[in-house]
């Protein structure tokens, strides 16, 4: 293309400078485009993680006040000790149901 005719005029070369450059453009737009789609997505798992650490921990506290509630209405009540590891079982499953992962999360 460059080499066609030595002779171009200068509005000629000038053309086919901006097409050059528009080109290198194109090519640097494309590779912003990439960095700026893992990014994105970087962000996007770390929310989902922040999300799922958040769902965890109000589980926890949800679990830990609801045992809190229940020891606090009968604390002039003696209770039994199968009533205790009952509750606390139930405390112990809440929380384990909710640190485990879902499914789809890549590990089966």
């Amino acid at each position: 293309m460059f080499g066609e005719n030595p002779r171009l005029s200068p509005l000629e070369l000038r053309k086919q400078l901006l097409i050059a450059e528009s080109e290198l453009n194109r090519a640097q737009l494309a590779g912003d485009l990439a960095v700026l789609t893992a990014r994105v997505r970087a962000v996007a798992g770390r929310a989902k993680s922040f999300g799922t650490i958040a769902s965890s921990a109000a589980v926890l506290v949800t679990g830990l006040a609801a045992f809190q509630r229940g020891k606090t209405a009968d604390a002039g009540r003696k209770r039994s000790w199968l009533h205790t590891i009952l509750k606390a079982a139930g405390v112990v499953s809440t929380l384990w149901l909710a640190f485990q992962p879902q499914n789809g999360s890549g590990r089966e």
